[in-house]
């Protein structure tokens, strides 16, 4: 395989990644629309059988139980005290006492842009278009249970509780007393440098009769909105989107928006649920040892189409006079691989490197221990690429012998090609015979650039797909090289390196049409790579003129045009 077709073969399978990407994207099936319910629906709990619309919580048509509907319309039309902030030095949480749930968290360290000022990644919000909030509950036969709705009491004031400097932890309790004696405290705990959040319920029966029920929690959302801008290599079009949950049998699963019609109920014991999309994630993790009831369901809204997955908890009994505490985390943040495995097993494959898994995880991680000695992304970009190349020196300095001695023996070629004219299969036969008398193998030169392939996409999977990596500088202009280069300059460096390494590679036998192919091929690559991550660009022209240095040492050392190549 000559230089020309392996140009061709990357070019080629670059578009038609980008291509399949696209396509798998127009025409995924739409979310579901008219208000849909799993199979599974009979089995959560009657206080969370409704879904309320973001904005005015009145129930769409998959309505309650007739017991729960006087507790339900009380709740909505209750007057609400102001939601409470309480946050730490990267989660500010905003507390709403109905339901005691989160309906908004900003993510301080990470900008909606990469600007100096950009506000804050908002992952929860209770605005109808963004809706995204984390619940829980309790249901109960008998309706003495405070659900997802229920108005809570604020203890300690409302406002804002941040935590203070030099503090470890802050936290924040809701309380709903029942007149026949039931009474929910709900506890909020945020420590600091964290984004998990501590949710403690504290349930006693003050009651003369034991209380029967279970717990539940969810997370419901509407889909996010994604920028239709950067096309083919816009990463938020191609990432997933959707439920994830974890048990321990079945390890990591999935389903998309668009399967929700799709029944779910399974059974597990110390997995977690969870909404997972570009860079980021909300996740319920339970006490390990708390078996839970997984369903999944979508309601339609005057705010859009409304995607829930519910975990219910094992039934409880808790005996006139008795108490019982129910714990639980949230995680709300992003998919950080150092840190998501020390927080629920198998926390971390929510990271969608998609079919480039296998080579992606350990790229990110030499990449990671990189990061560590050289603190910055794109050296650290640039040293993997030595390393790669330290890797396939031997191969390469075949390559490049081969390149030599094709370049010595281009006058006799072209002496051949005036010899047989129009004739090509003699030419062939010719061409040929002159290779293997002088022992020259014009396939031996392909593997090290056919390992460049897959290294290629996985490193462009972990650069989309990698929060680490998003909106990380390099130097000057660089200022994020997750996105494309604002300037074009590493595309234009490209395609200089490219022209370059193309005028040095000798192209024995190529036919015009493959000639002007090759021509055109700098220029292809340098407009194709304008949109690429600038990270992606780095690696490419780092990786090209690291080749184009060593293909010119050792052609200079194994032989020049005309001049026969030393042993």
């Amino acid at each position: 395989m000559n230089q020309t077709r392996t140009f061709l073969l990357v070019a080629w399978l670059a578009l038609a990644y980008l291509v399949w990407q696209a396509w798998e994207q127009d025409h995924a099936a739409p979310p579901v629309a008219a208000a849909t319910t799993s199979a599974s629906a009979n089995a959560i709990p009657v206080a969370a059988a409704s879904v309320p619309s973001p904005s005015s919580g009145v129930p769409a048509a998959n309505a309650p139980p007739m017991a729960m509907r006087a507790e339900t319309a009380a709740a909505v039309s209750a007057p609400s005290a102001p939601p409470v902030i309480l946050g730490n030095d990267v989660l500010r949480l905003r507390l709403s006492p109905r339901g005691a749930g989160v309906v908004g968290a900003d993510l301080l360290t990470y900008g909606q842009t990469g600007a100096r000022n950009s506000p804050s990644i908002k992952l929860f919000d209770d605005e109808a278009a963004d809706f995204f909030v984390a619940e829980s509950g309790l249901a109960s036969a008998s309706g003495h249970a405070p659900n997802h709705e229920t108005v809570y009491q604020t203890e300690g004031g409302g406002g804002e509780k941040m935590l203070a400097a030099g503090g470890e932890s802050i936290a924040q309790s809701f309380l709903w007393t029942d007149p026949d004696g039931m009474q929910v405290r709900k506890t909020y705990t945020l420590k600091r440098g964290s984004y998990v959040v501590g949710v403690h319920e504290e349930i006693r029966n003050n009651g003369a009769v034991a209380w029967t029920g279970n717990d539940y929690r969810q997370l419901r959302r509407v889909p996010p909105i994604i920028a239709k801008s950067g096309g083919l290599t816009n990463p938020e079009t191609y990432s997933f989107v959707g439920a994830a949950w974890y048990s321990p049998e079945d390890k990591y699963e999935t389903r998309a928006f668009a399967k929700f019609d799709q029944a779910l109920d399974k059974t597990v014991t110390g997995g977690w649920t969870a909404m997972v999309q570009h860079y980021f994630l909300a996740a319920w993790i339970p006490d390990p040892k708390e078996g839970a009831t997984l369903s999944i369901m979508t309601g339609a809204t005057n705010g859009g189409s409304v995607y829930r997955i519910i975990a219910k908890g094992p039934a409880m009994q808790i005996p006139a006079g008795g108490s019982r505490s129910i714990d639980a985390r949230l995680y709300v943040g992003p998919k950080l691989q150092d840190a998501l495995p020390a927080i629920a097993p198998g926390l971390e494959l929510t990271v969608d490197y998609g079919w480039f898994k296998t080579l992606s995880q350990p790229l990110y991680w030499l990449l990671s221990k990189l990061h560590w000695l050289l603190g910055n992304w794109g050296w650290s970009i640039i040293a993997l690429v030595l390393l790669i190349k330290l890797a396939m020196f031997k191969f390469s300095e075949a390559q490049y012998k081969s390149f030599a001695k094709l370049r010595a023996v281009q006058p006799r070629l072209e002496a051949l090609k005036e010899r047989y004219g129009d004739d090509k299969q003699q030419y062939q036969m010719a061409m040929l015979e002159l290779y293997k008398k002088e022992k020259i193998n014009p396939a031996g030169g392909c593997l090290p650039m056919l390992v460049q392939i897959p290294i290629f996409f996985a490193l462009y999977r972990v650069l989309l797909e990698s929060v680490e990596l998003r909106h990380a500088p390099w130097v000057g202009w660089i200022h994020s090289l997750s996105d494309q280069d604002p300037y074009y300059v590493l595309p234009a460096l490209n395609m200089l390196v490219m022209f370059v390494t193309q005028r040095m590679t000798p192209s024995p036998g190529i036919d015009p049409m493959q000639q002007r192919m090759m021509q055109i091929m700098p220029l292809v690559f340098g407009v194709m790579f304008a949109f690429f991550p600038a990270g992606l660009v780095l690696y490419w022209i780092t990786n090209g003129a690291l080749g184009l240095l060593q293909q010119w040492w050792l052609m200079r050392k194994h032989g020049r045009p005309g001049v026969p190549a030393r042993a």
